[in-house]
């Protein structure tokens, strides 16, 4: 029998210090989150520099009580995953240099790991038994994609957005409807009170054959929308306007990853990132597979939302490969995902 592999995952690529100890990939050990919402929600979004200092003062914090909650020292753990982009420069840069401070001091290995891999990776600790290949949408406030995961270690992007990613259009539809930042789950709840086909939102049409997305438009419509009903001086139900908003967005990446599933002949779709907790999204892309005879696999809110669980998973599939990153890796603020 092969010996347990510990990876300590750090992320920092946005507003979340994380760290966590997962034993070979699949079981969580520890899993700490020092969020910073309350500090961006009064600038109704995330400033980079304020983000960059806060992670500056909580890592160390964050990354002793990974270990302690684990009931492990730095001698026990195989490798240190960190997270080298995408994301904000200053906000990677914190996590990577505290990374690559504990690989040195300990002679461990350093794995610099994509996020939007991460993503993908949450799944296999949310459901141990699964393995690639099957089809994963992710989505998030900074990425939108179907991938095809043929292996571990290889992806294909079939479909991405355009413009905006699909949590930032939330974010930004929440700015306008006066919703406090994040403001993905503000829409989610406030659409449960309104009616979905109050407002005929229309999704984008591209000249040619394309499954990417685009989700600037349908955002442009809601302001459209709000301004006409301004300048008129009527009355605005903004629970309609989520509710809308909502079925026009959700819908569209419905559409496209089950026409990706079917026409692949894939029987799995793995769902990822922080806009994967959106409960509009969970009941009908489960009902739509359930038509199709897909299966629709969610992790937990905890694993959709940024985290070191989600980084360590992925290192330790880089680990195994013998992908090890040298003490000269540096953040790539603008790093995509594509096939390996």
């Amino acid at each position: 029998m092969e010996k347990d592999q510990l990876i300590l995952g750090i992320e920092t690529s946005c507003d979340e210090t994380a760290a966590s100890v997962v034993k070979n990939g699949r079981i969580i050990k520890s899993n700490i989150i020092s969020s910073q919402i309350p500090l961006h929600r009064k600038f109704g979004g995330v400033v980079p520099e304020m983000a960059s200092r806060k992670h500056t003062e909580n890592i160390t914090g964050v990354v002793d009580m990974a270990l302690k909650d684990a009931g492990v020292g730095l001698d026990d753990i195989s490798a240190v995953a960190v997270t080298r982009g995408p994301g904000l420069v200053g906000a990677l840069l914190v996590g990577l240099q505290y990374a690559k401070g504990l690989a040195f001091a300990t002679g461990k290995p350093l794995i610099g790991v994509n996020h939007i891999e991460g993503h993908i990776c949450a799944n296999y600790i949310q459901y141990p038994d699964l393995k690639p290949p099957f089809v994963s949408l992710i989505v998030s406030g900074g990425h939108t994609f179907i991938v095809e995961v043929k292996g571990y270690r290889e992806y294909e992007v079939i479909a991405k957005t355009r413009d905006d990613a699909v949590g930032e259009a939330f974010d930004k539809v929440a700015r306008a409807l006066s919703l406090p930042y994040p403001g993905g789950p503000q829409i989610d709840q406030l659409a449960k009170e309104g009616d979905e086909n109050a407002i005929r939102f229309s999704r984008p049409k591209f000249h040619e054959e394309t499954l990417d997305f685009s989700f600037s438009g349908i955002k442009s419509g809601v302001l459209n929308y709000l301004n006409s009903q301004s300048q008129k001086g009527e009355s605005i139900n903004r629970a309609d306007v989520a509710a809308s908003f909502q079925k026009a967005v959700i819908s569209n990446l419905i559409d496209h990853v089950m026409v990706v599933a079917e026409t692949k002949g894939y029987d799995k779709i793995a769902v990822a990132g922080g806009v994967a907790s959106n409960s509009y999204l969970r009941q009908n892309l489960i009902k739509a597979g359930q038509e199709k005879k897909i299966e629709i696999l969610f992790p937990d809110p905890i694993l959709c939302t940024d985290n070191a669980a989600m980084i360590a998973s992925a290192g330790y599939y880089q680990f195994l490969a013998g992908e090890i990153s040298p003490l000269s890796v540096n953040a790539e603020p603008s790093l995509g995902l594509s096939l390996t």
